[in-house]
């Protein structure tokens, strides 16, 4: 399992380490509208998850900016989420205040189903970690970061270098 601190304190992480060349697991998150999403409502799109504690945090919104310009240059093939267990409704209200419109935020707020099924849900915050995993269309995990300390940052350019990996 992937070793995770925050704020240089030790954290349990809930779930199954993901590894390049799995299958990407299934999970089922809220959207901003309440609807739910799924793994399949991407099928045949590159993804690429940016996993986050709290958008209303620094490291958080610098992480969310920087997907949502990427974004913009990798075509219409590719789906960025940011995951966290933020509520829907406080998502859908940072976003409009940031003006992200080029990443979809979905909340994992109702039964942990992301964090446990990729192995970020830190059990002591009841949070995800910060993370990044990029998916092929045809499910395959390409990239995972398990960012070792929560309140660092990831690496931005190795995340956006596997999606253009794939982008034929």
């Amino acid at each position: 399992m992937a070793q995770v601190t925050f704020k240089n304190s030790p954290i349990t992480l809930i779930g199954n380490e993901v590894k390049v060349g799995d299958q990407a697991p299934d999970f089922t998150v809220v959207a901003n509208d309440l609807s739910e999403v799924t793994l399949k409502d991407s099928e045949g799109k590159i993804r690429l998850f940016s996993v986050v504690p709290s958008l209303e945090t620094g490291v958080c919104d610098k992480q969310t900016r920087t997907f949502n310009e990427a974004a913009a240059s990798l075509g219409d093939n590719v789906v960025i989420y940011t995951v966290s267990m933020d509520l829907p409704f406080a998502q859908k209200r940072w976003c409009g205040a940031a003006g992200i419109d080029n990443v979809v935020t979905v909340s994992d707020h109702r039964d942990a189903s992301f964090g446990e099924a990729y192995g970020v849900h830190m059990k002591e915050l009841r949070l995800l970690a910060r993370s990044i995993f990029v998916v092929d269309e045809t499910g395959k995990v390409a990239y995972v970061e398990y960012v070792p300390e929560g309140t660092d940052h990831p690496n931005y350019d190795a995340a956006i270098e596997a999606v253009k990996a794939l982008v034929k």
